[in-house]
């Protein structure tokens, strides 16, 4: 066959340049391609030597206003009590017995007590329920001048050194408490390099050449970059999350690959055409430039709806990561353009060759892909029936899903923190490593009075006096659980504390009884987030179904489209619920991060758009063309199959990759990512929508008239040149 055989397209000198702003953009873009390429050397060398120079400034904000927890710990804080700061502990085990190393403890102890950021030292010598009944478990507390998360690592990592020094000739010395474990955390490490070697293996093989897989991952990558340097910047404005970080490494640059992709992929289409590499990246920003940029907008529109929700320390990470998706959409529609003008020829000349060989073979484009879709059509209920019942199998375990946080429980086990929490389990009980705080404001003596009815209250383990504020207005009993932190005991306690024994004391001495401490902190924010999640639910849907109505004209496109990705969310929730909360795979079983769910929603709701829009605006325009529905649906697959498939792989293996991170929350959030784009690119694009497709028929594009004349016009695609 000859080369002008593979070309059915007019000439591209015959093509009209389109008129559409992204189309005009990326004319812009090839123009001053050096310009373009500059500019964004030059803005993330900007970014980047300002955020090094001034630093960051990532601070956790776990505050809860109107909660119980955060109005105990603001009371504390204004009476001066020491319990308004965290606390370290200080843990010694001897066999022989922790009294005969008194000396050597008191003096390590010393040295401790001077330390930056320690308020206060309480040896285990000075209370006889700080060491076990055997005698061979003690701990020390050490009490911190303020919260953990404003404690610079530094400090801490200063009093786990001087503690441990004094460990040796059969004394082991172990620190925990919440500051312990955030000095301890370790980097994300090669995550994302790992991921993105896999990235760039599928892009080649997708490709076929190391020069056009490179370009979606180098834009992902100046995106990525630029977004970071932004957001440390930003932080020393706004509350932004230490953890924040990885989370936009994660989503940036699986979301940066997948845009650039969509672009480059029609590029190649048009190139496939006939058209020269200048008409080609007009065409393609024109049509597929509009599909990421609604896609992006929907993202960040569902992330944006985080901040709604209140909650301190998820404002800054939805705010991050919008701002992340932000950068990498302006990359694909600006940088792409350049980089195709710089490498146009070159890629121009891999793609008709590609052409030619595969024309040879007799291979057609997206011959696979239509002939699943026409096996679909064949037989839709069965397809739709049997991938709607897989989805609801894995969402079902999504009913008991248990929200919280992890704790030194779940911590390496060589970790130290970890070990300081098995050794207090031990000596003391599970519950010793959750303790309440329970906080009486008015009565001198209702202190005491909490005490006595809190020791019988079932659940309970011990209690300690009631510990005075420093202005006397406040008493403090701290409660131990029988059930360790992580337990539904422990959580059923507090409930039982709040709603049927403290009331009544209330009423009996006049004072007021608050519930705090970080397990009771943990608890309300779960319940904060259980409680407005319909909300922010409701909310993110309704937008994004208004955009889709407005693009697609219809009003069953929009209620499938949201009920689909709801779908693959809960299968998503189902998979985390089972492998971190009922610990398969042999992962420490604990609750769920408690603000996993709503992350996961707002992101995995917007990248879902991706695909939705990307294959039904194919299917939309073919339908246009022909008002031939069965052969709109198959068409539409057969352009979009590929692309969609290698996209999602892409985003897969990002996601998957944060799975060998060492940290809890990142490993929940990579696995939600990946599963919920695997099962929404195969199931739910490859079998589900198709199958929709055919059983609605040309109902798939009804809009009530009189809707129709209110709702402006929105063109997605624009047609392609024949």
């Amino acid at each position: 066959m000859t080369k002008s055989a593979t070309h059915t397209s007019v000439p591209s000198s015959a093509a009209a340049p389109p008129s559409g702003v992204f189309g005009r953009l990326a004319a812009w873009s090839q123009r001053h391609r050096w310009t373009a390429v500059l500019l964004w050397l030059l803005l993330l060398a900007v970014i980047t030597a300002g955020s090094q120079a001034a630093g960051s400034a990532y601070r956790n904000d776990f505050s809860l206003p109107g909660t119980d927890s955060q109005a105990a710990t603001d009371l504390l804080k204004e009476h001066g009590s020491r319990q308004a700061g965290d606390s370290v502990q200080i843990v010694l085990q001897d066999p022989r017995g922790i009294t005969q190393r008194e000396p050597a403890v008191q003096r390590m102890l010393d040295r401790v007590r001077d330390l930056p950021a320690v308020a206060e030292v309480r040896s285990p010598y000075a209370d006889a329920s700080a060491v076990s009944e055997d005698g061979t478990i003690g701990y020390a507390t050490v009490t911190l001048d303020d919260k953990a998360e404003n404690v610079p690592k530094a400090d801490v990592t200063r009093i786990i050194d001087t503690a441990q020094a004094a460990a040796g000739d059969g004394l082991r010395v172990e620190l925990g408490g919440d500051a312990v474990r955030g000095a301890e955390e370790e980097e994300v490490g090669s995550a994302e390099g790992a991921g993105m070697l896999a990235a760039l293996v599928i892009l080649v093989l997708l490709f076929g050449s190391l020069v056009a897989a490179a370009l979606p991952l180098l834009t992902a990558l100046f995106a990525v970059g630029a977004a970071i340097g932004l957001i440390a910047l930003a932080s020393h404005v706004f509350t932004v999350a230490d953890f924040t970080p990885p989370i936009m490494m994660l989503v940036g640059l699986g979301v940066g690959v997948d845009y650039a992709l969509l672009i480059f992929y029609r590029y190649r289409h048009e190139l496939s055409r006939g058209a020269d590499p200048a008409s080609a990246a007009r065409l393609a920003l024109d049509a597929a430039g509009r599909t990421v940029f609604f896609a992006g907008c929907t993202v960040i529109i569902a992330l944006l709806g985080l901040v709604a929700l209140g909650l301190g320390s998820l404002q800054g990470v939805a705010l991050a990561v919008a701002l992340t998706v932000l950068v990498t959409m302006a990359a694909s529609l600006i940088l792409l353009p350049a980089l195709l003008a710089l490498l146009g020829e070159r890629i121009r000349r891999h793609v008709l060759q590609r052409a030619e060989r595969a024309a040879a073979k007799g291979k057609e484009e997206g011959a696979r892909w239509r002939r699943l879709a026409a096996a679909v059509q064949r037989r839709p209920l069965p397809a739709l029936l049997a991938a709607v019942m897989v989805l609801l199998a894995l969402s079902a375990p999504a009913l008991g899903l248990r929200l919280g946080f992890a704790d030194a429980g779940n911590d390496a086990p060589a970790s130290t923190s970890r070990q300081a929490y098995d050794l207090l389990a031990e000596g003391f009980g599970p519950g010793f490593n959750g303790p309440l705080i329970v906080v009486s404001e008015g009565a001198a003596s209702a202190g005491e009075t909490a005490r006595s009815a809190l020791a019988g209250t079932d659940g309970v383990a011990a209690t300690t006096p009631a510990l005075p504020s420093q202005d006397g207005k406040l008493a403090t009993v701290i409660v131990f659980p029988g059930t360790a932190p992580q337990d539904e005991g422990t959580t059923d306690l507090v409930h039982r504390l709040r709603d049927d024994v403290l009331p009544p004391l209330e009423r009996d001495t006049g004072a007021r009884f608050l519930v705090g401490g970080s397990t009771a902190a943990t608890q309300d924010f779960a319940d904060s987030v259980a409680e407005r999640m319909p909300l922010f639910v409701a909310t993110v849907v309704g937008l994004s179904s208004l955009l889709l109505m407005l693009v697609f004209r219809s009003v069953l496109i929009p209620l499938k489209a949201a009920l689909l990705n709801l779908l693959s969310i809960s299968a998503a929730l189902g998979v985390i619920t089972l492998v971190f909360q009922e610990g398969w795979f042999g992962v420490q079983p604990g609750p769920v991060e408690a603000f996993i769910p709503v992350m996961i929603f707002a992101i995995v709701f917007g990248l879902s758009m991706d695909y939705e829009v990307f294959l039904v605006s194919r299917i939309h325009e073919e339908w246009e063309h022909t008002r031939d529905h069965g052969h709109a649906v198959r068409a539409g697959l057969a352009a979009t199959g590929k692309v969609i498939t290698a996209a999602a792989a892409i985003m897969i293996v990002v996601f998957a990759a944060f799975i060998l991170s060492p940290g809890r929350m990142l490993q929940q959030f990579g696995l939600g990512l990946a599963v919920a784009i695997l099962l929404d690119a195969l199931l739910i694009r490859c079998l589900i929508v198709p199958a929709a497709m055919q059983l609605l028929g040309h109902r798939a594009w009804w809009l009530p008239a009189q809707l129709a004349r209110r709702l402006p016009k929105v063109a997605l695609e624009r047609p392609e040149s024949t």
